[in-house]
């Protein structure tokens, strides 16, 4: 094999760096450069990513906060519009119940006041009925007749007595 020859190892070992040189320029000057620059250009970007992310993330806080703080006020308005209607309600039924007692008590009052001339007419009606009754009885079990004038004073008599129990 000819690479084994010793005589052709100053060659070899000249190409060799050669060749080493050139490619370590290469690297050196082309590849390394490129590398580098996509390298940075990805960590600028994840940079870059990052960054936002993190704005996203105040933003969000801050929606989120807002959002908290809104909820907390529509809960508090909430809860005094309950209050304020619950409040209101029992005022309009507190009224109600006064004017429906008012009523009800003028309606018992004039309820009383039509039992008691019920009570007068058929009271009336009863000393009258009871003064033909006096007069009809004496005049049947005695045969005398009563007038009515006096069959009227003994039944007013009895109710006075009655009445006064």
């Amino acid at each position: 094999m000819p690479q084994l020859d010793p005589t052709s190892f100053a060659s070899q070992v000249f190409w060799l760096v050669v060749t080493f040189v050139t490619l370590y320029i290469l690297l050196v000057r082309v590849a390394l450069p490129q590398l580098a620059g996509t390298l940075q250009k990805r960590q600028d970007r994840i940079d870059d990513d990052l960054a936002a992310a993190e704005t996203l993330k105040k933003e969000a806080e801050s929606v989120l906060g807002n959002y908290e703080k809104l909820m907390a006020d529509s809960r508090t308005k909430a809860q005094a519009r309950i209050q304020e209607t619950a409040e209101r309600l029992a005022r309009e039924a507190e009224a109600r119940n006064a004017a429906l007692g008012d009523k009800l008590a003028r309606e018992a009052a004039a309820a009383e006041a039509r039992i008691a001339a019920a009570r007068k007419e058929a009271l009336a009606n009863l000393r009258s009925v009871a003064t033909d009754a006096a007069r009809a009885a004496v005049g049947r079990l005695s045969g005398l007749d009563v007038s009515e004038d006096k069959a009227r004073e003994a039944v007013a008599a009895v109710a006075r007595a009655y009445e006064d129990r």
